[in-house]
């Protein structure tokens, strides 16, 4: 209209604009991606929701895990016992709580391990080629080859005694399925890191710096291994989910930890013969035990999708 007052941006619209116009970061960047992931939120609360009970359920639900009351008996859940009992009484949410720890913990603890193995074998692999990246690579191919289920049951089988006399019943078995799950799970994260360290190593930046006269070192540590973290920390999402699996494997086959260590895999082998009257027994560590791992994979794939920057989201 014709001698209108011309209408000026508002505070809000000049504010939204100015944020708008500034740089956003990698890290909020990812943050977005990640949020418009559903799946991935729904597992991070999941996840969330399993760490919390296993840290803080004890303090929560102060029962004795190894707390005999024969007569409750194979109790299925009530007020007094929300997950029932097993066949000596013992509370199984008391057991729940604590058997979580020890899964997770051997989870994250395993994942560390082939993190760390798997790390260190492809950026050596990556950067030196020739016969060291042969060599290393053949190896790695080896320990793929292996059937990792029948060798995992031998070696713990052959040295989970004397490990117990070394360093207790407790620790030992605890270290010896952690170093074993956590060995056979550093192959693929190598893989992927030589991968990562070959296609770094041109980039116009590396080139750069080496031609600064940066040693393989500071090239290694400043500006290859940090942009391939982000394919190392979605592969040791996946491999604490794997371990979890491979944990529960061996002690559902009684090869893992003992009965007064009542881990989610522990609860299971003990529930098994008690189906027909008990099923609670099992559902409940099994549904955590798929609760665990579901939540972990989709939280691994939003990360996933977050971190690769050639994602549209």
């Amino acid at each position: 209209m014709a001698g209108s007052i011309p209408a000026f941006p508002t505070a809000n619209a000049l504010s939204d604009a100015a944020a708008r116009a500034l740089p956003v970061t990698p890290g909020a960047e990812a943050w977005r991606r990640f949020r418009r992931h559903r799946l991935a939120l729904a597992g991070a609360v999941i996840l969330g929701i399993l760490v919390f009970g296993v840290l803080f359920g004890p303090w929560l639900w102060p029962v004795p895990i190894n707390e005999i009351d024969f007569g409750a008996k194979l109790k299925t859940p009530s007020w007094q016992h929300p997950f029932g009992t097993d066949d000596l009484g013992q509370d199984l949410l008391a057991r729940m709580l604590y058997g979580g720890r020890i899964s997770l913990a051997v989870g994250v603890a395993a994942m560390l391990i082939a993190v760390i193995v798997g790390t260190f074998v492809g950026a050596v692999a990556g950067m030196s080629r020739g016969r060291v990246d042969i060599a290393l690579m053949w190896i790695t191919d080896l320990f793929l080859s292996l059937p990792q289920i029948p060798l995992l049951l031998l070696i713990i089988y052959l040295f989970r005694d004397s490990l117990k006399v070394w360093v207790g019943p407790e620790a030992g078995v605890f270290v010896l399925v952690v170093a074993v799950v956590g060995g056979f799970r550093w192959m693929p994260v190598a893989r992927l890191v030589r991968a990562q360290f070959l296609s770094l190593r041109e980039k116009e930046f590396v080139e750069a710096a080496r031609a600064l006269g940066a040693t393989t070192s500071r090239q290694v540590v400043r500006h290859i291994l940090p942009n391939s973290l982000g394919p190392v920390i979605v592969a040791g999402t996946i491999d604490v989910a794997a371990a979890i699996i491979a944990e529960s494997t061996l002690s559902f086959l009684g090869l893992g930890f003992p009965p007064d260590i009542p881990s989610w895999g522990r609860l299971l082998f003990d529930a098994k013969d008690y189906l027909d009257i008990a099923p609670h027994w099992a559902l409940f560590p099994g549904g955590a035990i798929f609760l665990a791992v579901l939540s972990i994979s989709f939280f691994g794939d939003g990360l996933r999708d977050a971190l690769d920057p050639r994602k549209v989201m």
